[in-house]
């Protein structure tokens, strides 16, 4: 087994420690609130902190996405905060399709039918990453949709995407903003160097000291490394059985996708089962998911329930 990142070591660019963080029942609006209010450089008005949505696509085998921070100001925008810090070569690439993805489930989840187009609420994704997703050595890159022959021409459709690169330095960005970003990637005491960032850290570090916080990340890891083993297993299994040198690669690279997605399905039932009996139609409903992404939340979602019916209602 690989050896266990502790807790305490987790930064706030790490996925577990930010949904800890804003889900927490005492931190979570809080510290949602300083972080975005930094982030946009304006107040913000009541806000909602949905941790890890999930939405779903049109079918089962379908892709959906999982948002790592949802938050919906009352009466104002929508935003997905999205830390990263998976810098390989093909995420980096397919990070302005993975945006464009994003934009286009949040609104299709957000018009009820006979609405008019022109209620379609604001939505701005945000992917704070520890690597320079256009290689300008920028802090802040803002996409918004636009006319390439007249680009002064008006044309605001409410969609904006915004890159924010920790240690970028063009672009004159603001020394708040740099502290926290700073702080993101390196969530320790001396990096909290304003009145906010103290009061951050304050609630990152009673998040981490939290004991349920603490069985559930040690729980998550357990289950990911038995997933990722038996994924293993069988995708080399499958491999063998191809038979052909030109097609063991692959059938290596498809069974342990398999393996894996196998190996969430089994672990949701088997945490579910732990809390209370599964209705017939819900472990269908789970049997039948093949999204990883979705998966992996609905397996964090497993290990945290008290019961079934409380899964069922956060999915």
């Amino acid at each position: 087994m690989r050896q266990v990142r502790k807790l305490e070591d987790l930064n706030l660019v790490d996925n577990f420690l930010v949904n800890s963080l804003t889900s927490h029942q005492v931190y979570g609006e809080p510290a949602a609130r300083c972080i975005l209010e930094c982030i946009l450089g304006r107040k913000l008005g009541k806000i909602r902190v949905v941790p890890q949505r999930i939405v779903q696509g049109e079918d089962t085998d379908k892709h959906g996405i999982r948002m790592d921070v949802y938050l919906d100001e009352e009466d104002g925008e929508l935003f997905d905060l999205e830390p990263d810090n998976n810098d390989g070569k093909r995420e980096v690439a397919a990070l302005p399709r993975r945006a464009r993805f994003y934009h286009a489930k949040l609104d299709a989840g957000s018009l009820q039918t006979g609405e008019k187009y022109n209620v379609l609420r604001n939505v701005v994704v945000i992917f704070v990453t520890t690597y320079d997703p256009f290689g300008l050595d920028r802090m802040v890159y803002t996409v918004k949709n636009g006319c390439m022959e007249v680009p002064e021409l008006p044309y605001e459709d409410g969609a904006r995407t915004i890159f924010l690169y920790t240690k970028g330095t063009k672009g004159n960005p603001p020394k708040d903003l740099q502290e926290l970003l700073h702080y993101m990637e390196y969530s320790s005491k001396e990096n909290a160097r304003t009145e906010n960032l103290q009061r951050l850290h304050e609630m990152v570090t009673a998040v981490k000291r939290d004991g349920k916080v603490g069985l559930v990340y040690m729980k998550s890891f357990e289950i990911e490394e038995r997933i990722r083993e038996e994924g293993i297993a069988e995708g080399k299994s499958v491999g063998h059985a191809e038979g052909l040198v030109e097609g063991k690669a692959a059938g290596r690279e498809e069974g342990l996708t398999e393996g894996i997605i196998q190996g969430k399905i089994n672990a949701i039932l088997d945490l579910l089962g732990e809390v209370g009996e599964i209705p017939p139609t819900l472990k269908e409903r789970i049997s039948a998911q093949k999204d990883e992404e979705i998966l992996r939340a609905w397996l964090k979602l497993a290990a945290k329930a008290e019961s079934v019916t409380e899964f069922t209602s956060q999915i």
